[in-house]
């Protein structure tokens, strides 16, 4: 297994998964290499061992993997014609094979919260979700130990690094942006590996409750401050509404009477014991003159 080189691994991903890595080079040619002589006497040997023993023999050669699922066949050491078995039935040579099954399906998993320090230095707690599959068998069982354990360790990681040069507004606000982003590098990193991440989601941003309490205060008061603005922004319409009114009502003096008959109707519709009778100004000021 750990004779495959990284060259080798892309070209059989291109020549097997019908995917060509962004790292792979076209012009970079599988080392050839056979079993050698030991192997090949180890190989006629289980031949030999797996006719004497025929028919119970078949029952330890005869594999079958799901329609999700592709085998990758180890022949001392060597992977066997440098593609994946599957779906379907497949023979192995006892002694001699080992196979790994790799599946195929979309996995999910979950991002553990994450105590990670903004660009603005406030300190939030962040978890999610990641999407991803395996597209090439071959690397993902020769290029790295266990890919799953892998990714969710590089997610971890990757969350703190992209999160940690946003501000705070920006991580409440720009969700959808920083998925994508940790989607690109994801898939960048294990691109290698041969698996695919389909899709990276920001679940919670959990804020101190200090922070919560400050953020809960600074809304109030602009939501007060706009308050002020408008009921100023009234007043100075309604004074204004007011001058125009005065303004109409002085070049009629029976508009003045009008008014205060409109006045007297209200009144009246309330069904009120006591009702004011407005006296006009004017018949105070003949008496102001006199004295």
């Amino acid at each position: 297994m750990s004779g495959i080189t990284e060259s080798s691994s892309c070209s059989i991903c291109w020549t097997t998964c019908g995917f060509k890595p962004p790292s792979c080079d076209s012009s970079a040619e599988t080392p050839a290499g056979g079993l050698g002589c030991c192997g090949w006497l180890l190989y006629l040997t289980s031949m030999l061992f797996l006719l004497a023993t025929f028919p119970v023999s078949l029952f330890m050669c005869v594999t079958i993997v799901q329609e999700y699922q592709r085998a990758v066949v180890f022949r001392l050491g060597r992977i066997v014609d440098k593609k994946p078995k599957g779906p379907g039935l497949f023979f192995i040579v006892p002694c001699t094979d080992r196979f790994v099954k790799v599946d195929l399906r979309t996995v999910s998993f979950d991002i553990p919260p994450q105590e990670i320090l903004t660009k603005d230095s406030v300190t939030v707690s962040v978890d999610g979700v990641v999407y991803f599959r395996i597209y090439c068998p071959i690397s993902s069982v020769a290029n790295v130990s266990d890919a799953h354990h892998a990714t969710r360790l590089l997610a971890q990681t990757t969350l703190r690094n992209v999160l940690g040069t946003k501000n705070l507004s920006e991580l409440l606000s720009d969700r959808e942006g920083i998925s994508h982003n940790m989607q690109e590098s994801l898939d960048e990193a294990t691109d290698p590996w041969g698996i695919k991440v389909e899709r990276v989601e920001i679940k919670d941003v959990k804020l101190p409750q200090q922070m919560q309490r400050a953020m809960a205060a600074e809304a109030e008061a602009s939501r007060e401050a706009r308050a002020k603005v408008i009921a100023a922004e009234g007043e100075m319409n309604a004074s204004r509404a007011l001058k125009e009114a005065s303004l109409v009502i002085a070049e009629s003096p029976s508009a003045l009477q009008l008014r205060y008959l409109q006045t007297l109707n209200s009144i009246a519709a309330e069904r009120n014991s006591t009702i004011i009778f407005p006296l006009p100004i004017d018949l105070l000021q003949h008496f102001m003159t006199r004295k």
